[in-house]
């Protein structure tokens, strides 16, 4: 089992951040944070490959995606340049040193192009991926629909996602339930995703 951790960077959760898609409200803010939080604590607990995934261009843009009108944005506000603060992970949610966290940067919507996602995940063997981050109509959504693709068994923690309004993430949510298994915190289908794998099982 591997976590695709989405986009939990400074300029996407802090309250500081140039993008901080969905986050104006402070007590969603603080809910989407807790709950990221606990992923990553139940994915270390239960032992599972965590990929944290971020995105960032270089200071120039030189490298930014010109065709696509979101990204255009983010030259615009000057947001996610590698080695500056904004593409930094969140201090709560950055990867901890172990050889079961592993960092991928993109500069593509989906988290599998043009990077090694999908060597790594099958270096270690790995058949099902977890999916969560922001924004769950760009990034998640992508990641999720070239995951299944790649012939991975998905599942989406929808509370910890979110999108530039509640429409957006809504849509997409059910969009993704076409290919993965759309669950939150507490319901019956994760409490099945987080039971401990026994060696004879």
């Amino acid at each position: 089992m591997a976590l695709l951790a989405l986009h939990f960077q400074n300029d996407v959760l802090h309250v500081d951040g140039k993008i901080r898609v969905g986050i104006d409200d402070e007590a969603h803010r603080s809910k989407l944070i807790d709950h990221a939080r606990r992923l990553l604590a139940d994915a270390r607990n239960l032992g599972w490959l965590i990929v944290h995934v971020r995105v960032a261009f270089r200071p120039d843009y030189a490298d930014l995606p010109r065709n696509m009108p979101i990204f255009g944005r983010v030259a615009d506000i000057g947001a996610v340049q590698d080695g500056s603060w904004g593409a930094d992970f969140f201090d709560t949610l950055a990867p901890l040193s172990s050889d079961r966290e592993f960092v991928v940067t993109h500069k593509s919507i989906s988290a599998f192009r043009g990077t090694h996602l999908d060597s790594l995940l099958r270096q270690h063997r790995i058949a099902r991926v977890v999916a969560a981050g922001v924004a769950t109509h760009s990034v998640v959504e992508s990641t999720v629909r070239d995951a299944a693709e790649h012939g991975y068994d998905v599942s989406v923690v929808a509370d910890a996602c979110t999108a530039a309004s509640r429409t957006a993430h809504d849509a997409a949510l059910a969009s993704m339930a076409l290919m993965a298994d759309v669950t939150t915190f507490g319901s019956d289908a994760w409490r099945v995703l987080t039971q401990p794998i026994h060696p004879t099982q």
